[in-house]
């Protein structure tokens, strides 16, 4: 598929569709996330954080945005956590601070969302994509075939709610003198050998888009890092790079954390831990229940701990599979259906020798299933059944 043709489902242009759950015929639809479970379970607590907002009439307040920060900083156990409007945001300032700019270059994955190489392109350096493991993740092997004399940083991308080897990766930064930015957008709350995702590079960037597993109602994001003059410059960039009020020190954006964000991320935060254990349950219940003959799933390690921001099988007949599952009222999603590097905008991008093979071909036979923490035993089974009889039929053809 190339990034002109037309999509076939909303989920591929990245616009959320009508996700309410009702009976339909003999099927219960399986929605691939539920706002409106969310919000009926949260109802109260949310009123009272708009509340206390709007009651105390500061919306743009450095107090409570402190409070998540210093929150933030505690979960992942850095030093520092800045609070930015979007994880976009977060990405772009972090490449800012690190003094990232034209000819430098970022070795990244071409498999993430678009705001990955966004932020490396607004910034002025060149993205240079290299491919990744059966998992999704960064290749650590692609890495060091790709560092040249211009590789400034390397940025991993935390896909799917999986650290990637940050231990190989780490090491071959420190070989080569070269600065990690994690791209954890999707990684809140995972740990790679007992260690918290945003813990390991320099500076590291989260999301907390409503899609995240740790999820703003809106647009909102943050960075950890245990460096104190990056953190300081950090809030200065996101504050049109002003020292305190009336001192223009640089160039910067506006891109603060708004207080009513801050205040229902620090309610949600209280139970993320509850949260992801039930998108854990959910994906072992895949796994028991999902025919391997037919399905792929990547396993999870004994180092990883995986929040599952999303459940992705790789499978032959994809795309057939997928009007099968919407046939019987299952939605699902595909995390990306076109790689980066063959996005029309990316023809400006200098292209490299790097093998991309294995994004290409993943990128034809993966698909997210419904995980969300509000899904019921039945509607994993729902789901399951459907599969395995696409492929059963399949099999006997």
């Amino acid at each position: 598929m190339n990034a002109t043709d037309k999509p076939r489902f909303e989920h591929d242009i990245n616009i959320e569709p009508d996700l309410e759950s009702t009976n339909i015929g003999n099927f219960v639809e399986v929605p691939f996330v539920d706002f409106s479970a969310q919000y009926t379970e949260e109802r109260d607590a949310i009123h009272g954080c708009v509340d206390a907002v709007f009651s105390e009439g500061q919306f743009v307040s450095e107090k409570k945005v402190a409070e998540f920060e210093s929150l933030i900083a505690e979960t992942v156990g850095t030093s520092f956590a800045i609070g930015v409007s979007s994880g976009t945001d977060a990405l772009y300032l972090g490449l800012r601070a690190l003094e990232v700019g034209p000819g430098d270059e970022v070795i990244t994955p071409p498999n993430s969302h678009f705001s990955s190489t966004s932020a490396i392109v607004q910034a002025g350096a060149t993205p240079v994509f290299v491919d990744v493991l059966d998992d999704q993740n960064i290749d650590p092997d692609a890495i060091k075939a790709a560092i040249n004399k211009r590789t400034k940083v390397i940025m991993p991308v935390h896909l799917t709610g999986r650290v990637a080897r940050m231990d190989e990766i780490l090491g071959i930064a420190q070989t080569q003198d070269i600065t990690v930015l994690e791209d954890a957008a999707q990684a809140f709350g995972a740990r790679y050998s007992d260690q918290c995702a945003g813990s390991f590079g320099r500076v590291a960037a989260f999301s907390a888009h409503p899609l995240k597993v740790f999820n703003a109602a809106g647009d909102a994001g943050f960075l950890t890092t245990d460096d104190e003059e990056l953190a300081h410059r950090l809030r200065r960039l996101r504050n049109n790079g002003l020292h305190e009020r009336e001192t223009l020190m640089e160039w910067g954006v506006v891109s603060r954390l708004d207080v009513l964000q801050a205040a229902i991320l620090i309610y949600r935060l209280k139970n993320l831990e509850e949260k992801i254990s039930k998108r854990r349950a959910n994906a072992a219940r895949y796994r028991r229940e999902l025919d391997a003959r037919f399905i792929h799933m990547p396993p999870c390690q004994a180092r990883e701990f995986n929040i599952f921001q999303n459940f992705v099988i790789q499978v032959d007949h994809r795309d057939e599979l997928r009007e099968y599952l919407l046939d019987h009222k299952i939605r699902t999603a595909i995390h990306y259906p076109i790689p980066i590097h063959l996005q029309p905008a990316a023809s400006s991008i200098p292209r490299n020798d790097n093998s991309l093979a294995r994004v290409e071909t993943q990128a034809g036979r993966i698909l997210s299933l419904p995980v969300h923490p509000y899904l019921g035993d039945g509607q994993i089974d729902h789901v399951c059944h459907t599969i395995n009889q696409f492929y059963r039929e399949r099999d006997r053809i």
